[in-house]
């Protein structure tokens, strides 16, 4: 990869936060990061945990849109940073990149697909849940995603019920 700059991000930085515009992409090169809609408000709620291969930006620089989501080093992270005067010259360079930023786009809307099924099901079962009741729920699910992102598998006491 000769294209780009690496940079390094400390764990707990915040990287990219939701509703800004930024022309930049990143792909990750070592280490986890968090992505979350509503970061740091009461309807937090963490989307996925990438890592090693991974790209996230991509609605700034391909869309010129502000970000849906925050990204949060969960790990020192290591990543190639990639500009919009960057861009053409990544992607002719690293053309296999562009699978992976199609998986990631793919995976995203995944989740996001599974968060609101999980929404619409809790909804449609008519009971109302307490703020202590969705607290603990988004921490379980918190807890869930991370065990998949990071081991690759749900441990039985982890599972979403």
């Amino acid at each position: 990869m000769t294209t780009g700059k690496m940079v390094k991000f400390p764990q707990d930085s915040i990287i990219l936060r939701e509703g800004e515009t930024n022309a930049e992409m990143y792909k990750i090169i070592k280490g986890h990061a968090e992505i979350y809609t509503g970061y740091g408000t009461n309807l937090e709620t963490l989307i996925g945990i990438i890592g090693h291969q991974s790209c996230f930006g991509e609605f700034g620089i391909l869309l010129k849109q502000p970000s849906i989501y925050t990204v949060v080093a969960y790990s020192d992270i290591l990543a190639l940073r990639i500009t919009e005067n960057d861009l053409n010259d990544f992607i002719t360079e690293n053309h296999k990149n562009i699978l992976d930023i199609m998986r990631n786009m793919a995976n995203s809307l995944l989740t996001m697909r599974f968060q609101v099924d999980m929404l619409l099901k809790e909804l449609s079962s008519g009971k109302t849940m307490t703020d202590d009741e969705i607290k603990d729920a988004m921490r379980k699910a918190k807890q869930t995603m991370r065990q998949y992102a990071i081991k690759g598998s749900f441990s039985n006491s982890s599972r979403i019920s």
